[in-house]
């Protein structure tokens, strides 16, 4: 009888240490996802405004969060309609081929405070790279509100590496993400 009652507790104490995070649930009119990129003497700016998030995250345990973001990459929007044709067409983002832009969180290491730093894979156009970068989390209660930015080299991902636009666009895009979630 004794080893049974330890058998279970053991199996109860496997049970808990491999539970999953707590799921929590992006507040999207509160989020955002932003992109900046330097082209014709100046920056141009973008949003993303067709996007999903799901976050599993225990602040107890932050090295075990996990996160995909799914952005439709057609939702991208700059400043002006001829800009945002560009950008989704063919020689850039090539929306018609390549409709999605994925983002898995890997993992966060804790630095001190607020501060962690995010190890991510980006796929865009087919191609997965790697990105690490720093951002700044708060936890309130129920709330989550996440800051953070990388920059991404396009090329890499096969963006406007062929005719004009290679020249007139810098290959540098920062991409900006704030997104507030609450636990479910």
């Amino acid at each position: 009888m004794r080893r049974r009652a330890v058998i279970v507790g053991l199996a109860a104490l496997v049970l808990i240490a491999a539970a999953p995070p707590p799921d929590w649930v992006v507040v999207r009119e509160a989020s955002t996802i932003d992109l900046t990129v330097r082209a014709l003497g100046g920056s141009h700016h973008g949003r993303f405004e067709d996007w999903r998030g799901d976050i599993a995250f225990d602040p107890e345990a932050p090295e075990g969060t996990r996160a995909t973001v799914v952005v439709q990459a057609a939702s991208l929007r700059m400043r002006s309609s001829a800009l945002t044709r560009r950008a989704t067409g063919p020689a850039m983002l090539d929306t018609a081929r390549h409709p999605v832009i994925r983002f898995q969180l890997r993992s966060l290491e804790p630095l001190g405070g607020e501060r962690y730093s995010a190890r991510a894979e980006i796929t865009m156009k087919g191609r997965t790279r790697p990105v690490t970068f720093p951002l700044d989390l708060r936890v309130t209660g129920d709330r989550a509100h996440l800051t953070g930015a990388f920059t991404l080299d396009r090329t890499q991902f096969g963006i406007g590496t062929t005719g004009a636009w290679n020249r007139i666009v810098g290959r540098e895009v920062t991409v900006r993400v704030a997104l507030q979630a609450r636990r479910a």
